[in-house]
């Protein structure tokens, strides 16, 4: 438990760095769109620090697959549910999203597609990566 916290903390620190660049790349999306013309300093202030909470977050629970006693559907819903409540959370304290059954329900809906699509393109990558190396062993193997 020691390793997977401290890998968490290690991950976490290395990605937090990343939201204040996520969130001005938001704030500048929401700019040219004319969502948002000015922002108050608490604005801003919120945006900084939750964008940075998730990030650290986001980067920190990639330590889950290090787990090996943990099968790996249940890392990734454990990965996925914690993604899920992070960005929910982060989306509605900076007012991104209306706190309502329909727009909570869209934001899922799209989450949930997301998060599928990515791991369908990760795991197909893994399997095509893993039968490579397994032809190459098998090669290897042969050769006296």
């Amino acid at each position: 438990m020691k390793k997977f916290v401290l890998d968490f903390v290690r991950r976490g620190f290395i990605a937090s760095g990343i939201g204040p660049i996520v969130l001005a790349i938001v704030y500048l999306i929401l700019q040219e769109s004319a969502a948002i013309d000015t922002l108050t300093v608490n604005q801003v202030c919120i945006g900084i620090f939750s964008l940075s909470a998730l990030a650290f977050i986001a980067g920190g629970i990639n330590a889950i697959y290090q787990i090996e006693r943990l099968r790996l559907m249940v890392a990734i819903l454990i990965h996925g549910g914690i993604l899920y409540v992070g960005y929910l959370g982060t989306y509605l304290l900076n007012d991104w999203l209306d706190l309502g059954i329909i727009p909570i329900i869209i934001f899922s809906a799209v989450f949930v597609v997301g998060y599928v699509v990515i791991w369908a393109i990760i795991y197909s990558i893994i399997r095509k990566n893993t039968a490579k190396l397994n032809e190459m062993l098998g090669k290897k193997q042969e050769k006296p």
